[in-house]
């Protein structure tokens, strides 16, 4: 569409223009002014003003503006058939859904002990002349060819690890995971103990107060058995490591009144102890850590605590004798009537019958 010139631009052609007279050129004015105004109104404009002018990178410019498929929202699943919606999850790359869910979990540490150690009635050797000591040592050398076999095993994923420097590490272990468990450190705690162990440690420990101490070990601990198995697959190995613990400790549990539970802090006791270290050694970053304690079926079975209880007096309203005046008195006992007998029983004075009963 052709451009029209505004009016002032005529006029200057006309003025310019020899030999027109000046008549015509005001008479050209008039006619000219009201066609040619409404014209400028409404001149229509070829191009947008905000449009890059020049032409170079015009391809590129386009290549910005990318089209793309929008998804009808207003369409139900129910309408589209199976073969389109495999076709729209095959350009996607969608996979298809499965009917069960799968989620990822991690093993730290196995469900409890296996194959466990167990130490000899008394932790003593038995005569070898005898039945039962001689199957006390065929069974000992049948499992030490086990637990030589599993070291064998845990020195090929850790080379440093020795079974006569490890009772030393695993008092260590053994050390910083009570006094932890004294102080109630539930976070700094599970750096010593697996999984398993942590409950059984922390349980009923709210609301008393612990007081423990390792004092000495009156023989050095050593490693007594070791095992090396597997979960679920090949590659993933769990070590187990018993270490026989012959320590003097003293040990003194209060309640939340500050009553004595359980123990002393003056009296020590020696105690004898076969405790589990456990370790992922597929794990690169595995550590050994307490996981369970052996308790053989031969020990006594523990004394509870005493339980402590609070006495609660019912304090009951004591009756108050009744005063009669003298008179009155040896007049009724004069009488020898009943009723004066019931008035002077009835004014001796009744003892308060407070029975105490126990409360919890």
């Amino acid at each position: 569409m052709d451009k029209f010139a505004p009016a002032k631009t005529c006029l200057r052609l006309l003025q310019a223009m020899p030999g027109v007279p000046q008549a015509a050129q005001a008479g050209a004015l008039g006619v000219l002014a009201n066609p040619l105004q409404s014209l400028v109104q409404m001149q229509q404009v070829r191009h947008r003003q905000t449009k890059h002018w020049n032409p170079q990178f015009k391809r590129l410019r386009k290549q910005k503006f990318v089209k793309i498929d929008l998804p009808n929202l207003r369409e139900k699943p129910e309408d589209i058939t199976k073969e389109e919606m495999r076709r729209r999850m095959k350009e996607r790359g969608v996979l298809p859904p499965r009917p069960w869910m799968e989620r990822p979990f991690h093993i730290s540490c196995t469900g409890g002990i296996f194959e466990a150690y167990v130490p000899p009635e008394g932790d003593g050797k038995k005569s070898i002349i005898s039945s039962s000591g001689a199957k006390q040592k065929l069974e000992f050398l049948e499992k030490k060819s086990k637990s030589l076999m599993a070291v064998r095993k845990i020195r090929s994923y850790e080379e440093s690890f020795s079974s006569d420097e490890f009772g030393a590490e695993a008092q260590e272990i053994y050390i910083k995971a009570h006094q932890h468990m004294a102080a109630k450190d539930k976070y700094q705690i599970r750096e010593y103990v697996s999984e398993r162990c942590y409950p059984e440690m922390m349980h009923n420990v709210k609301d008393k107060t612990i007081r423990w101490r390792f004092l000495q070990s009156l023989e050095p601990p050593r490693v007594v058995h070791a095992r090396v198995t597997e979960v679920i697959t090949k590659e993933n190995q769990f070590a187990q490591v018993t270490v026989r613990f012959h320590s003097q400790q003293m040990l003194a549990i209060y309640d939340r009144f500050g009553r004595l539970m359980h123990g002393s802090e003056i009296l020590t006791k020696d105690v004898l102890e076969y405790v589990v270290f456990e370790k992922h050694i597929s794990n690169e970053y595995g550590k050994w850590r307490l996981h369970d304690k052996i308790i053989p079926d031969w020990l006594p079975a523990k004394q509870p605590a005493p339980i402590t209880y609070r006495l609660i007096e019912d304090a009951e309203e004591e009756v108050a004798p009744k005063e009669l005046p003298a008179g009155e008195e040896s007049k009724q006992l004069e009488a020898g009537g009943e009723q004066a007998k019931e008035q002077v029983q009835l004014a001796a004075p009744v003892e308060s019958s407070a029975k105490p009963s126990v409360a919890l």
